[in-house]
């Protein structure tokens, strides 16, 4: 059974054509630049092992276009993975926020997609064009079922004592304002993973995903039990131009005494902040390039990233009362040794221990790089959140 798994931005489709019996991608690919005067689609086909890839620059004008393109690609008569849209039996689509509404993966119908109008104001950047892709994927594939994942669902398991802020009641029971949380389908991957490896169903994890956007989960039997990533994507850790936590007298001082507008904070917290801010940077290479150089700014950006994240993992260790194993995932998560050195070294009171030889000789995508009889596990595992989106669509189609 093959699953098309579609993730639509504003003006961009990112794609991965996955078949199901074997958990492997047959295509993937980007559709970018839509609704400019040039888009470009970067298509892969996967085909006994060999890689082959299709660049196309054209205009996009809206997200149809550019789907009716893909869908011409998959079935392309020389590069084709498929013959026909009916071999597609499903579409999962990530949608960014459920709110409360959707604490699971659903089949999408038109009372669904009404629902996920009436969250726009949740997530407005995401939510209209992660609709916007429901809606192309129906016509493009009209025969296969729509599927919708949300990002938020794996969290709304986190009790109310975590989730809920400390503000009159009625902006919670009105306004719905309270911690959602993102990235929750990398967290759910990775955890299911970890507890495999561990072959403990009750076992205690702190799952990492650190990218641009960066998160942690405290993930206890299978159950997600606070996360750092609140209403918004902006609180927590220290991402690439995000700043993370912050003190909220901050915002105030500078819209009341500097005379800041709510537009030019929102920016500053969202686009010039963290890793940007601190360095001018947003690539860790680059920072820790300049970090190896002396840079001062390098070397302090880097210990506060390293210190939220260790702030973070006592915070949920002592939230479930101890921690069998860490989990680092995501691009900056699975390839920086230098940031998983710094996030583990002095934790032995947790019993969380590096080994750098383990580290730096991996041999399996899921390796364990903690000393030899460490009581805690220090992980690493590869996040796809496509295949996780694949493979919950699938038990909705089966």
């Amino acid at each position: 059974m093959n699953i098309l798994v579609i993730n639509a931005g504003s003006s961009s489709i990112k794609y991965q054509l996955i078949d199901m019996n074997t958990e492997l991608p047959l295509s993937s690919g980007i559709v970018e630049r839509i609704g400019l005067e040039m888009g470009v689609i970067k298509h892969k086909t996967f085909t006994s092992g060999a890689e082959e890839k299709t660049i196309e620059e054209f205009p996009i004008p809206d997200h149809g276009v550019g789907l009716k393109r893909v869908s011409e690609l998959l079935m392309d008569a020389d590069k084709g993975v498929i013959s026909d849209p009916s071999e597609i039996k499903a579409v999962g689509h990530r949608l960014v926020h459920g709110g409360e509404t959707f604490t699971q993966t659903v089949v999408i119908t038109d009372e669904v997609k009404a629902k996920v109008k009436e969250l726009f104001p949740l997530a407005p950047l995401h939510n209209p064009a992660n609709l916007i892709g429901v809606e192309v994927a129906e016509k493009v594939f009209p025969n296969a079922t729509q599927v919708g994942v949300f990002d938020t669902a794996f969290h709304q398991s986190i009790p109310e004592k975590a989730f809920r802020y400390a503000l009159p009641e009625k902006f919670y029971s009105e306004l719905r304002i309270r911690k959602y949380g993102f990235h929750g389908t990398s967290h759910k991957f990775i955890s299911e993973k970890a507890i495999e490896y561990l072959g403990n169903p009750d076992a205690k994890i702190i799952t990492i995903h650190l990218g641009n956007g960066a998160s942690m989960a405290a993930v206890k039997g299978g159950v997600c039990v606070d996360t750092t990533m609140g209403m918004g994507p902006l609180s927590g850790l220290i991402m690439g131009t995000r700043s993370g936590d912050i003190d909220p007298a901050i915002i105030f001082y500078l819209a009341q005494q500097k005379g800041y507008s709510v537009e030019e904070i929102s920016d500053l917290l969202n686009k010039e902040s963290g890793m940007k801010g601190l360095t001018g940077l947003t690539d860790m290479r680059d920072v820790e390039k300049r970090q190896r150089e002396g840079a001062p700014d390098a070397v302090l950006a880097l210990e506060m990233y390293a210190y939220r994240v260790k702030h973070f993992v006592g915070s949920y260790a002592a939230a479930m009362n101890g921690v069998d194993a860490i989990v680092f995932t995501a691009g900056i998560g699975e390839n920086d040794t230098s940031i998983r050195r710094m996030v583990c070294e002095d934790m032995d009171y947790l019993g969380i221990t590096w080994d750098e030889e383990k580290d730096k000789n991996r041999t399996d995508s899921l390796h364990e790089i903690n000393t030899a009889g460490a009581k805690t596990k220090v992980l690493i595992i590869p996040t796809n959140e496509e295949l996780e989106i694949a493979k919950q669509s699938l038990e909705l189609v089966k």
